[in-house]
């Protein structure tokens, strides 16, 4: 193979990443992963995935907001600077390869190892017979296929996430010890790299979930974001003006510590101990601070609808990339596997 194009024996560090398609983009998701990826388009070979069939394994009932979802978060993700030639942005279900190579996988993975997944084991003490299902109970087998499909060297995760990295280890390493070699594997075993950045909760101080409708978003107006911070929890030791308060009992200041100027801090944390500032101070600066970041996201997403911009051809593009990688790994494993060559 053509070492310039060769995943596995790639000079350059690849990284798989991905999301499943939620539609408009909130700042919990600006923080928790694309300001990351921002970053890591620049330095490494990155594979970013509208994770659609991992959509199925606990919203099978209905999937009829997922074409919609895909639209809403494939344009934020380039408003924000996501750069197709830069990065393979590409849509999981357009990538048949990663059925093949689950179903693959599947035969290696012992039963034990989905079940002692948090997400099935709580699933199951919850009595939640919706999700006893071999989709919920293998999807961490598909995950394992979607990482190992790009031959990944990494795979950026928050701690409820890094379990199924590990899973994916330890797949890879059994695959590779019946099948490989140490000088030319099947798979790269890929490692994880644990995020640093805060959960964000929503305004109104519990997790920022769409469900709750408490999140704020990256493109909406500035008038929407003022009015989402003017409402958020704070301390509630601060009942009145006068009340000192504590910041690291408030919603506002976790916010402070991603989107507001450092030079503010010392201003923001005097003035709510010692009372000298109000919630409404802090919050109006809060919110101009939100509105200043996401200001030209919202100018570029708005040209891009205006324009009649076809993000279609971006995810095309994306996708026959992304099948092109998949079909040089699914040669590898059905060579190796002694399967019948497509």
């Amino acid at each position: 193979m053509n070492k310039t194009t060769d995943l596995l024996h790639s000079d350059r560090r690849i990284l798989l990443s991905g999301s499943r398609p939620t539609g408009r983009q909130h700042l919990g998701n600006y923080v928790g992963a694309l300001a990351q990826w921002l970053q890591l388009q620049d330095t490494m070979r990155c594979f970013f995935m509208i994770a659609d069939w991992h959509a199925l394994t606990n919203n099978y009932r209905d999937t009829s907001s997922i074409p919609e979802n895909i639209r809403d978060q494939a344009l934020d993700w380039l408003a924000v600077g996501l750069d197709p030639n830069k990065a393979t942005i590409f849509i999981q279900s357009a990538v048949k390869e990663h059925a093949e190579l689950s179903l693959l996988l599947g035969m290696f993975t012992p039963i034990g190892l989905m079940e002692r997944c948090t997400g099935w084991k709580e699933a199951n003490e919850r009595g939640d017979d919706l999700l006893r299902t071999y989709g919920f109970l293998g999807y961490p087998c598909l995950q394992t296929a979607d990482i190992l499909m790009y031959q990944a060297h990494v795979v950026p995760v928050g701690k409820d996430q890094q379990e199924h990295v590990e899973k994916a280890q330890d797949i890879a390493q059994k695959v590779n010890f019946l099948y490989g070699t140490e000088t030319e594997p099947v798979f790269r075993v890929p490692e994880w790299q644990l995020g640093t950045a805060p959960i964000l909760p929503g305004n109104d101080g519990r997790k920022m979930s769409k469900s709750y409708g408490n999140c704020i978003y990256i493109t909406e107006d500035a008038a929407s974001v003022e009015q989402k911070v003017s409402v958020m929890v704070t301390d509630p030791a601060r009942v009145r003006r006068n009340d000192p308060g504590n910041p690291e009992k408030c919603s506002v200041w976790e916010y402070h510590k991603v989107f507001t100027d450092k030079k503010h801090h010392d201003w923001i944390w005097k003035g709510c101990t010692t009372a000298g500032i109000g919630c409404r101070d802090c919050k109006k600066l809060l919110a101009q601070e939100i509105n200043a970041r996401f200001e030209p996201v919202r100018e570029r997403r708005a040209e891009m609808e205006a324009s009649n911009f076809d993000w279609r051809e971006v995810l095309a593009a994306g996708n026959e990339n992304a099948r092109a990688c998949a079909k040089e790994t699914m040669a590898r494993v059905r060579d190796k596997l002694h399967l019948y060559p497509e």
